[in-house]
This record gives C-alpha cells, structure tokens and sequence, in this order.
C-alpha cells in the first residue's frame, strides 16, 4: 500500500510546516530554543513510525524454504514487539502479536513473520484490521493448511486521554483453516500462544 494515486507528495519542509503549526496551536512558541529542531525530529521520525506506506508486508514472504526434514506441525512466533498508530488518534499503540502458520509443503524465515507484523504494524491502522492483514497476508502467500494471528495492545487514545484507562488492553485474533475449523489445532494455538 503507498500514496494514493492522486495524492500530492508531502516535503519534508510541509510537514515541518504542520509540526510548527501545532506546537503554536497548543499554546507554545516553535523559536523557542527547546522547539527550534522540534518540526524537523518529528517529521523525520515520523518517517520512520510509518515506514509501513513504503512497503509492500506480502513480499516478506516470498522467500521460502522447501526443505523442512518433513516437519508437519505449527511454526509459532510469539511475542513479536510492535509500535503502531491508532488511526483515529494518531496515539501509538503499544503490543505484541503472536503468528503461527501450520505449513503445507514450505516454511518462511521467522525473521520475515516479524518482518510482515512491523510492515503492517508502521501504518495508520486499527488493531482488528491490522490482525486481519497480517493473517490474510501469511495465508495469501504460503498457502498454508492454517493460520492464527493473537494480537494484545494498549492503546494510547484510550488510556492516556479519553476514558484514561491505564494499563487496559485489547485483544484480538484472526484463524483461518484448520487453525479455525480443527479444535485440536485451534486449542494447540492456544495453548502455544498462552504458555
């Protein structure tokens, strides 16, 4: 996913420009000296938290691997860290997903699981969306018999404003196929993801 195939290209110096316009709007002075860099850093690491736009999460996993020594059962990837933005907001949301695939005739590097979770993860997103994609994408690529994709994230819009929630967090999952339909595959899932 990038730009839209309309949209005008940003500057750095227009986002700067935005940066400014909202230090003024909250009530401070951008030529005070603790502010003068101030637009310049958060544009550039704002580049950087929304990397996700430049990238597409699906070629992550195009690279696979056909000798697995037979192995039949689930790949799990837990607690993989992740910093996104909730879309409404503009708050970080803070999480860890979990992702596990049960391979048909191929595996993926795990560092490329990781790799599609930040992928999709560095974009404006909800979370239930976001752990819809990342499944969405493992399945689309690997054609595997199943997938499972838990995702747990504090949200900043709700514990930091709002209805000031600290420490509340939002679980959400994505199955597909035997991760699904199988209770045992499912419970294993579970169970793997839990331990």
């Amino acid at each position: 996913m990038t730009d839209a195939p309309h949209a005008p290209k940003i500057s750095q110096a227009d986002a700067e420009a935005a940066v400014r316009t909202l230090i003024e709007w909250a009530g401070d002075d951008p030529d005070r000296e603790g502010l003068l860099e101030t637009p310049a850093r958060v544009a550039r690491s704002y580049r950087e938290l929304f990397q996700g736009y430049e990238v597409d999460p699906l070629s992550y996993l195009e690279k696979t691997f056909e000798e697995t020594g037979g192995y039949d059962q689930l790949v799990v990837l837990k607690d993989i860290r992740f910093v996104s933005f909730c879309e409404h907001h503009m708050l970080p949301v803070v999480g860890k997903a979990h992702v596990a695939y049960l391979p048909t005739d191929r595996v993926v590097g795990i560092s490329k699981l990781a790799r599609v979770v930040r992928g999709f993860a560095r974009r404006l997103q909800i979370q239930e969306k976001m752990t819809s994609e990342i499944a969405e994408a493992i399945q689309t690529v690997l054609r595997p018999h199943g997938v499972g994709v838990v995702i747990e994230a504090e949200h900043s819009c709700m514990t930091l404003r709002g209805v000031n929630a600290p420490g509340a967090s939002l679980s959400t999952s994505h199955l597909i196929g035997v991760v699904r339909d199988d209770p045992r595959t499912r419970e294993e899932f579970l169970r793997l993801v839990r331990g």
